[in-house]
């Protein structure tokens, strides 16, 4: 487990501040159980991690990122941000790089599930987890994978729930996030809102990029990501539980964002 003023290999001078003390080109972390901070943090190194069991929330600028399992995230030098999760289990790997080349990939957050190739690479990496020295067949590897990403990265956007900065959407989103399980009424919502069901609904699409309904679908569709990883019920109990009146619109909404059908662990 980490201890109080080392994680990930950095050491931590003050709450958030990381220093880079390590001499490596990269360095590997694998954890199980991950604690979470509950404030930002940032350092210089690029960080790429793995989640292997679970879900993990990152909350960065003003959005707020998934990465289920088996899904990765890239997140660029000096970026801050911070982790939730309400997993039972959280086991992930991350890799830190102290350089990258100045293609534009590596300039973006990318979220993207993790395909057998760079499945199996990752876990392959495992060999030098917490090493602080590198060989040449280390140096080599680590720098394939971190190479390869760009071609690997089939991103979903939907991953990303995007947090308004107006603070008279704040409360929709609150009661969205808290009544997602039932239809919501926009003229309930503008009234929470404070605003007219019109301005309400050009003023979300302009800060959040999507509409409210798309919004909603996307809040039932990350809940339902959480039921799957809690192993306590079936497709049929977890449409029902984050609204659907079916299987099939679950699963025909699921699939419309996540490009994939719904599928319980074995």
């Amino acid at each position: 487990m980490q201890n109080d003023n080392q994680k990930c290999g950095l050491s931590e001078t003050k709450t958030g501040l990381f220093v880079d003390e390590l001499f490596i080109e990269s360095y590997v972390w694998y954890e199980k159980n991950w604690m979470h901070d509950d404030y930002e943090h940032m350092h210089q190194r690029y960080q790429l991690t793995y989640v292997t069991e679970g879900y993990q929330y990152f909350h960065i600028e003003k959005e707020i990122y998934l990465v289920p399992q088996n899904h990765v995230i890239w997140i660029p030098s000096n970026i801050k941000h911070r982790t939730t999760s309400e997993a039972k289990t959280v086991n992930l790997m991350t890799v830190l790089f102290k350089s990258v080349s100045d293609q534009d990939f590596y300039k973006d957050i990318h979220i993207f599930p993790a395909p057998p190739v760079l499945k199996e690479m990752l876990l392959y990496a495992y060999k030098w987890n917490k090493l602080l020295s590198e060989d040449e067949e280390q140096i080599s590897f680590l720098k394939a994978i971190l190479q390869s990403l760009p071609h690997f990265c089939n991103e979903n956007e939907f991953l990303k729930i995007p947090v308004p900065a107006d603070f008279r959407l704040i409360p929709v989103c609150n009661y969205i996030n808290s009544n997602y399980q039932s239809n919501f009424d926009i003229n309930n919502l503008a009234e929470i809102a404070q605003m007219s069901v019109r301005s309400l609904q050009r003023i979300f699409k302009n800060e959040t990029g999507i509409t409210l309904q798309k919004y909603m679908q996307l809040i039932r569709i990350l809940k339902s990501i959480e039921l799957i990883n809690n192993e306590q019920y079936t497709l049929s109990e977890i449409a029902f539980k984050v609204g659907y009146k079916s299987l099939s619109a679950f699963t025909s909404s699921y699939f419309s964002m996540m490009k994939s059908k719904p599928k319980l662990k074995n």
